[in-house]
């Protein structure tokens, strides 16, 4: 109940920033503090959320790195960019996050271009409300929320540590989850019937790739402080945006209740506010496998907690990908 109180109202927790907090607020006073020449990528940049983070990092000096299935619309994001941030450096790349070539190919393009990276930002999302599959023959929500940045983020990690240890900077991971990671329930997470679902259920796929995505930050920690990598990986919920998603997912309730529903959601800049601050403040320097919300730590669901869990499912995923890489390169 407090927690709803404190979002309605808009009160700052911790950090000093709330559920009003738009990303300028939250990264205009660390502006001085944020290290030159940072270098970012930010999948689902072309709009929603992912648009507005890069848009404010580009402000803040970051370079950005701009993955897209649709280059036209990454270069609309760069020239609008541009226009507010004459000075800022950004280079768009073809990427389907759904196709396993495809991630392989964009990482190769990216490391080919002989740039640091600071900070990954999996923020991509996409709801699928009819059973679809991914080029790859997994269903399309999971294929895309996760194993796609599950790759990705497997692709880019010796770069991400090379870089931390180089300019003895912090890298960041960021995974991009929801509140509603928590409707997947303990026993109901089995790793093949999400891959190939025998009864869909498109809320129940998103739910069970925001959960994927928490266990996943909650391993990369693990297994960055084995080794003891100056890398930190954790996830955030951004609130609930008025953005593509939430369109997709209008036909699940009356149009009486979506009205209603509309009047609490965040702005887009409001949305953009966590990913931001985890990205770029000084005040959570080598924390790592935590979960923030209106960019402060908060708590998730037991399941997403459980290192057991995510080890299990890191270990199911590598094996995964392993054998469809092998297969493929046949």
């Amino acid at each position: 109940m407090k927690g709803t109180l404190r979002y309605l109202t808009g009160v700052a927790g911790p950090s000093g920033f709330g559920s009003n907090s738009t990303a300028e607020q939250v990264t205009e006073g660390i502006s001085a503090q944020i290290p030159t020449r940072l270098t970012a990528i930010i999948t689902g940049a072309t709009s929603g959320i992912g648009a507005e983070t890069a848009r404010v990092l580009a402000k803040r000096g970051v370079r950005l790195v701009i993955p897209a299935r649709d280059l036209k619309k990454a270069a609309q994001v760069k020239e609008a960019i541009l226009k507010e941030s004459p000075q800022a450096e950004i280079i768009p790349l073809e990427l389907d996050l759904s196709s396993f070539a495809s991630i392989k190919r964009f990482s190769s393009a990216f490391l080919a271009l002989g740039l640091p990276l600071n900070i990954l930002i999996n923020n991509a999302g996409k709801f699928c409300p009819n059973l679809e599959f991914s080029d790859d023959k997994f269903e399309m929500t999971f294929a895309t929320n996760y194993l796609g940045h599950f790759l990705l983020t497997e692709l880019l990690t010796e770069k991400m540590v090379e870089t931390a240890s180089i300019t003895g900077i912090e890298g960041r991971i960021i995974n991009i989850s929801s509140v509603i990671h928590g409707w997947v329930k303990r026993g109901r997470f089995q790793f093949n019937e999400v891959l190939n679902p025998s009864n869909y259920n498109g809320t129940r796929a998103y739910a069970q790739s925001k959960l994927a995505n928490i266990l996943h930050a909650k391993e990369l920690t693990r297994q960055f402080k084995a080794r003891n990598a100056r890398v930190t990986a954790n996830a955030i919920h951004p609130g609930v945006v008025k953005t593509g998603i939430i369109r997709d997912q209008k036909s699940l309730i009356t149009d009486s209740v979506f009205f209603l529903a509309t009047k609490l959601l965040k702005s887009i800049s409001q949305g953009a506010s966590t990913t931001c601050y985890v990205a770029l403040s000084p005040q959570i320097d080598g924390v790592s496998g935590k979960y923030f919300a209106d960019c402060n730590q908060t708590s998730c669901s037991s399941l997403a907690n459980d290192e057991m869990e995510a080890r299990k499912l890191w270990k199911q995923t590598s094996a995964l990908i392993r054998r469809l890489l092998c297969e493929n390169a046949m």
